[in-house]
C-alpha cells in the first residue's frame, strides 16, 4: 500500500472513530479500576488482640478487628499497617449491615465512635454498635460500606462469631417462638402467660442490652441456661414463680424447657452461685 492511500486509511472518519471509542473505553475501565481500589478488603487475618477477627481496609495500610461480645455488642478496634499499632480515626458514625451467613436480607446496625481517653480530640479508635436481638449468638457476614481514614473512604467487610455463641443460646424466632409463648404446657400456664403480658420475651425485652457476666460471686443469683449471672432486669414469670435471667433468649429456652420437661425446674432460689 502506497503512502497516500496508508494515509487516507488512517484518516478516513471510520478509523477515527474507531480508535476514538477504543480510547475513551480503555480509560473508562481504569477509571473504574481506580475507584474501585480504595474499597477493597485485601486480606484477611484471624485472632486479634481483643480475639475478634482483623481484616485490611485499602491496600493493607490499615487494618480493622471485629468482634462481637457480651450479649451482641459488636466492636471495632482501628489497627494501623502493623496490626499492633493502635489508630485513630475521624469521629464518624458507620453503618454495618449484618446477617447469618445462609441469609440474603441484611439489617444495619449503626456503630458510634467511642474514643478511648488516649484518643486525639476529634478523633476515635474504636466504633461500638448492638446487634437486634434476632441476630445474637449467630455467626455473621457483616459489611462496612464507607470509613473515612485519612480523607479516603474506604468499604471493607467481615465474618465474624459472637465469642459468647457456645454459651448463648439461639433465639426462637418466628411463628414458633408465638407458639412458645402464647400456648401453656407443662409448668408453663395460662396464669403465667397472663403474668407476663400475653407477650414474647423478644416482645417485652425489644432493645434490651444484655451484659453477660461469666464469673459470678458466691450467692449471686444466675441463668437457669448458662449459669452467668442473671440480671434483675431481664426476669419470666413460670408456674407461678419470677425467674431471673442474663438475656431474652435465656428465656426462650427456660419456657421451652418448663414446658418439655417440667421435672427438670427448679425453684429460684435454687439458681444461685454456690
Amino acid at each position: 500500500m502506497n503512502d497516500s492511500r496508508r494515509s487516507t486509511v488512517l484518516t478516513s472518519p471510520l478509523v477515527v472513530r474507531a480508535v476514538a471509542v477504543g480510547v475513551v473505553l480503555v480509560g473508562a475501565y481504569w477509571c473504574w479500576v481506580w475507584w474501585r481500589t480504595p474499597v477493597r478488603t485485601f486480606h484477611r487475618h484471624e485472632g486479634g488482640a481483643h480475639g475478634g477477627t482483623v481484616v485490611a481496609v485499602g491496600p493493607a495500610h490499615f487494618h480493622v478487628e471485629a468482634l462481637v461480645a457480651e450479649g451482641g455488642t459488636i466492636r471495632l478496634y482501628m489497627l494501623g499497617h502493623d496490626q499492633s499499632r493502635v489508630v485513630t480515626v475521624p469521629t464518624q458514625k458507620l453503618t454495618a449491615y449484618v446477617r447469618p451467613p445462609e441469609a440474603t436480607e441484611s439489617t444495619p446496625v449503626v456503630l458510634e465512635a467511642k474514643s478511648q481517653p488516649d484518643d486525639p480530640q476529634g478523633e476515635t479508635s474504636m466504633f461500638e454498635g448492638q446487634l437486634p436481638l434476632e441476630l445474637v449468638g449467630s455467626p455473621l457476614a457483616a459489611v462496612v460500606p464507607s470509613i473515612t481514614i485519612d480523607k479516603a473512604r474506604y468499604r471493607f467487610s467481615f465474618t465474624t462469631q459472637d465469642s459468647h455463641a457456645a454459651q448463648m443460646p439461639r433465639k426462637v424466632t418466628n411463628e414458633a417462638e408465638r407458639e412458645l409463648y402464647l400456648k401453656p404446657a407443662g409448668k408453663f400456664t395460662d396464669a403465667d402467660i397472663r403474668a407476663n403480658g400475653s407477650m414474647t420475651a423478644s416482645q417485652k425485652y425489644r432493645g434490651f442490652k444484655s451484659v453477660h457476666d461469666m464469673h459470678p460471686a458466691a450467692g449471686d443469683t444466675i441463668c437457669p441456661i448458662t449459669h452467668t449471672k442473671a440480671n434483675p432486669q431481664c426476669t419470666w414469670v413460670v408456674n407461678g414463680k419470677q425467674y431471673m435471667f442474663c438475656c431474652p433468649p435465656c428465656i426462650d429456652e427456660f419456657v421451652k424447657l418448663a414446658k418439655e420437661h417440667p421435672e427438670q425446674i427448679q425453684e429460684p432460689h435454687d439458681y444461685a452461685q454456690k
